[in-house]
């Protein structure tokens, strides 16, 4: 195969593999957020399109790297790694066929020596699983062309679930990246960015990393967890997530788990309500009432009026007494 016709590939399997994972996108959603991803994902094809037909004319080659001379990107899109092995049907097919399309890499802004993926990565997971050097195209890129080529690359293989688009995109907007550059990178529109942005806000990171990608659980349910998520939700949770029990099941698994536990209403405390009196017999006494999420003390005789002015008085100290109490217990 001659080097313009692999250059050639190199977009044009693109080209299939994206209009393949927008078509099935759709048909198992049926929604017009996928319509519209797929429009935006088209028209990057098209741009991706004319760039390789530029690189085709300004005659750009293909070189031979060691795997071990390139790093991953600077951005993580995936909360965890696809695994790949030996029988993978893609390192079976370079084993047979050699790689017949080149990844895209860019010299590492921090060193020289080593290079960075745009484009490619399980391709060059395969080929550095049969101890082989990799074929690549060297090009000049800055920090907002790795973003992108690494959302059309996303959108070519295992589409990222919701949680990990949204965690993607708050990464993206933590390293400085504007909006329309977000956008772009994950074939989205506004609208769909914000909400994107407000559930990877509302529901803390270590939550998230346990439940892992959870690629069958859609927008409405990641959205209506992050509308109900607040501390007392993270407490509530807190034992859940770190069992072995929760950890060892699937992620789709382990997200209905965490609902579940949310939507089980706990059991309420009994009442208790008893009499206090003073140790030293001084003239007070009190009737304390603890129900539920309320507690009352009701002072009467003697001393109670210049006593509970003295409590009102000082609630602002004991309260912060007591939330300091609880942070040096660990609570």
């Amino acid at each position: 195969m001659s080097r313009r016709d692999r250059l050639k590939g190199l977009f044009d399997d693109t080209a299939q593999e994206l209009a393949a994972a927008n078509y099935e996108e759709t048909s198992s959603r049926g929604s017009a957020g996928p319509v519209r991803t797929m429009a935006l994902t088209l028209g990057r094809m098209e741009e991706e399109s004319r760039a390789m037909q530029e690189a085709l004319l300004s005659g750009e080659r293909i070189v031979e790297l060691d795997p071990d001379l390139i790093d991953s990107s600077f951005v993580r899109d995936r909360l965890a790694d696809q695994p790949i092995d030996i029988e993978d049907e893609l390192v079976q097919s370079i084993a047979e066929n050699g790689q017949e399309v080149p990844i895209l890499v860019r010299r590492h802004p921090a060193d020289e020596d080593r290079y960075q993926i745009a484009y490619g990565h399980r391709r060059l997971q395969a080929v550095k699983l049969l101890g082989r050097k990799v074929q690549a195209i060297v090009r000049k890129l800055d920090d907002t062309d790795v973003v992108i080529a690494q959302g059309i690359e996303n959108s070519a293989r295992r589409n990222l679930s919701y949680i990990e688009r949204a965690v993607f995109a708050l990464n993206l907007e933590l390293k400085g990246f504007e909006r329309p550059v977000i956008m772009k990178a994950l074939s989205t529109d506004k609208t769909e960015l914000s909400k994107l942005l407000s559930v990877a806000r509302a529901i803390p990171a270590e939550i998230v990393r346990s439940v892992g990608a959870a690629p069958g659980i859609g927008r409405r349910k990641w959205m209506a967890l992050a509308q109900d998520w607040n501390g007392m939700t993270a407490a509530r949770l807190a034992k859940l997530v770190g069992s072995e029990g929760f950890m060892a099941e699937e992620s789709d698994r382990r997200f209905e788990l965490l609902v579940a536990e949310l939507a089980r209403k706990e059991a309420k405390p009994e009442p208790t309500e008893y009499d206090w009196k003073p140790k030293s017999g001084a003239k007070i006494a009190g009737r304390i009432k603890s129900a539920g999420n309320s507690f009352t003390i009701a002072l009467k005789t003697g001393d109670a009026p210049d006593f509970g002015a003295y409590i009102s008085r000082r609630l602002d100290e004991l309260y912060e007494a007591y939330r300091a109490g609880k942070l040096q217990a660990g609570e």
